[in-house]
């Protein structure tokens, strides 16, 4: 009889907490009901919408490594960041919908910022800070074994530093409970992933991209 091969299981809380966090803020955003909604032009709404797309791609290089390692410790850093992100793309839909806005609008990514600085930074105008360059996700689809894992993580540590560069500056714009619950939380989150990540590529013998914090 074959035994059953399990799939790699995180020690890490980022995961149950993450989920745990979805079910909180959707009981906040009922509860808050009543209170006024965001705008379309709001940072609030800016914020969600472009998250989304941010966390999209987190989500797309994530099953591209996953699919290909079999190294256990990237395998779990992988499935967590599947997990995570996922959900937390859900809740930003969830809060569109709630608000009454459109998932997608005309609005150019970060519009929400404009004007307001806060140190973001970003490939080119208009461009989400941290993210991977479509030659960027030909070279990590075509890379094998060792070369594929360090550009794998020098990529997603830049694109989790473009998330917490993004999470810090929707903090300094809005008050909003449930909005700025989840952008402290991925915040924290990000931030431990990028200290895992940094050693991962250490192991490596390489180092992370310029950062872009």
């Amino acid at each position: 009889m074959e035994t059953p091969v399990e799939r790699p299981r995180s020690r890490r809380p980022w995961t149950i907490l993450a989920i745990v966090i979805v079910f909180a803020l959707v009981g906040s955003v009922l509860f808050l009901g009543g209170r006024q909604s965001p705008t379309d032009s709001s940072a609030e709404a800016g914020y969600a919408r472009d998250m989304a797309t941010h966390h999209s791609q987190a989500v797309e290089m994530a099953f591209i490594m996953r699919d290909d390692t079999t190294n256990d410790p990237l395998r779990v850093l992988t499935y967590d960041i599947i997990v995570t992100q996922t959900a937390q793309r859900g809740m930003f839909g969830g809060w569109l919908q709630q608000w009454g806005l459109n998932q997608s609008t005309e609005r150019p990514p970060m519009a929400w910022m404009s004007g307001h600085g806060h140190g973001v930074t970003a490939a080119a105008p208009g461009a989400m800070p941290g993210m991977a360059s479509q030659e960027e996700l030909k070279r990590l689809r075509e890379a094998t074994g060792k070369e594929q894992e360090i550009l794998f993580l020098q990529l997603m540590i830049r694109h989790h530093e473009g998330g917490v560069q993004m999470s810090e500056g929707l903090l300094k714009l809005s008050d909003r409970d449930e909005v700025a619950t989840l952008a402290r939380h991925i915040v924290a989150g990000q931030t431990g992933e990028i200290k895992l990540m940094t050693d991962m590529l250490a192991q490596r013998g390489a180092r992370p991209l310029p950062s872009i914090l």
